[in-house]
């Protein structure tokens, strides 16, 4: 019976890493963990798991919800978020005054970054009504319906580092936490994207600047170059990725440039 569940864990491991590209291959015991308790709610086991997952297509989303790491906050790793809003996106915007910018907040998780990125676009003064349409995409619905009522508990970890001025401006008290007025919310749609799925990335279409920060780290360099070349894809030449910090694809030679502005580096799509 051993045997047979550890090759049960094995085959869902497999399952999983060709399905979103979480790789537990050296991690089966957080793999297991993260599971039990849902495996005792079916009275299963993991090998009955993979054959409930073929035969019941939505329990994805529930094991989406099981794996993926949600921790964000408002305002993170504002070198970037201010290069974008006050010196990427003017450029941009002088280039192509006819349409609007799109923005791409991959991996959104429940909406703190996409947020934060229409609230500095407010900020600079730059952009009218309009202007720049900003889509937040995540594998995780759970975290996705969080992001479309844009309400956060005021105790929660996802103001820690967001400027009183824009908590004063863009957010109102209600029922014991913060809501985003409306003025940002229509700035932001969301939908539900797996990264490696291509068919659903191929249908969001062409956008001017990425944000897939923090997401590169949980895979394996197969998955990570398959994901880039997917980004690179989506990108309109000379458009531009932002990463995590910890994140680099300098050695994938992927068609990106790496740009440094002192105080942050982000990726530029070689232009036609």
């Amino acid at each position: 019976m051993e045997v047979m569940q550890d090759h049960g864990l094995l085959m869902l491991n497999q399952m999983i890493y060709e399905y979103c590209g979480l790789n537990y291959t050296d991690r089966l015991s957080i793999l297991k963990e993260k599971l039990a308790k849902r495996l005792t709610e079916l009275g299963i086991s993991h090998w009955e798991y993979c054959r409930y997952l073929k035969a019941t297509p939505n329990e994805w989303d529930v094991l989406a919800e099981l794996l993926t790491i949600n921790e964000t906050y408002f305002y993170r790793e504002e070198n970037q978020l201010l290069e974008c809003c006050s010196i990427v996106l003017p450029q941009l915007r002088e280039k192509h005054k006819t349409r609007p910018l799109k923005i791409w907040s991959a991996a959104c998780s429940s909406g703190e970054e996409p947020y934060t990125l229409a609230m500095l676009i407010q900020e600079t003064d730059k952009f009218p009504s309009g202007s720049v349409e900003i889509i937040g995409t995540d594998i995780n619905k759970k975290v996705l319906q969080k992001a479309e009522k844009a309400w956060y508990h005021s105790g929660s970890f996802a103001f820690r580092r967001i400027p009183e001025n824009l908590l004063k401006k863009y957010f109102s008290e209600e029922n014991g936490g913060y809501q985003i007025n409306s003025e940002i919310r229509k700035m932001v749609q969301f939908q539900e994207l797996n990264l490696l799925n291509t068919e659903q990335t191929a249908q969001l279409g062409k956008v001017d600047v990425i944000f897939c920060r923090n997401v590169l780290i949980y895979f394996d360099q197969v998955t990570t170059k398959r994901v880039i070349q997917c980004l690179h894809q989506n990108l309109l030449p000379g458009g531009y990725l932002f990463l995590g910090h910890a994140e680099s694809i300098t050695d994938l030679a992927l068609g990106f440039q790496k740009i440094d502005s002192g105080k942050t580096f982000y990726y530029r799509k070689e232009p036609v």
